[in-house]
């Protein structure tokens, strides 16, 4: 079993403490990366509060939510029951995927948005979760960049953490995969004292051939 820097007691706590940790604002690359997909079943790897998930309901999608902390789910599911067509769309999983990964071959779309462990533990990870799209299916990972630690805004500081969508790319065979995308994106943000900065994103969508 591998071992995550910030495990399910961290969370939990994480989002008891606040009302919302997150924005009800769907991640950006997701949005731009999937919007022009077909829709069919999506995998919301580290749902938290439900906004990916919502956003893809939204837009036709059979939603399965998957995160380590059952009070974000429990915060998502009640968002989401505000619209009854969209809950209608999302099943909830409480499930730690560094220990109980996904079936094979089952997504038309993975979506991994900031899920950051250390560097080996990333890599089996990300294996697993790539082995879950189904042909001609989509992989979307979306990171901090490692240029963020020098953006003024906070981001994991642990070596290993951030990365550039190349290393992901590097590891995903050429003969099963095709990259469509794999760049380091700049976005505007603002930092803890609301200044505009531009913080960058590691991008990488592929399709399984």
């Amino acid at each position: 079993m591998m071992t995550v820097p910030f495990g399910e007691a961290f969370w939990d706590e994480r989002y008891r403490q606040h009302g919302s940790v997150w924005s009800r604002s769907p991640n950006p690359q997701l949005v731009a990366e999937a919007a022009g997909l077909r829709p069919g079943s999506a995998l919301d790897v580290g749902s938290g509060e439900g906004a990916d998930s919502t956003w893809l309901a939204r837009h036709g999608w059979r939603v399965t939510a998957v995160d380590i902390s059952s009070v974000a789910l429990a915060r998502a599911a009640a968002r989401a029951a505000e619209d009854a067509e969209v809950a209608g769309q999302i099943t909830w999983a409480h499930q730690d995927l560094t220990s109980s990964p996904p079936p094979a071959g089952t997504f038309d779309l993975v979506s991994v948005q900031f899920m950051h462990v250390p560097a080996p533990e990333r890599t089996a990870l990300y294996q697993r979760l790539a082995a879950a799209v189904a042909p001609g299916g989509t992989l979307l990972i979306v990171g901090h960049h490692p240029t963020d630690l020098g953006a003024g805004v906070p981001r994991p500081s642990s070596p290993g953490l951030l990365f550039a969508a190349e290393e992901i790319a590097a590891d995903l065979d050429p003969e099963e995969w095709e990259i469509l995308v794999c760049e380091a994106r700049p976005r505007p943000a603002e930092d803890p004292a609301g200044n505009p900065v531009t913080v960058t994103d590691s991008v990488l969508r592929a399709r399984r051939k």
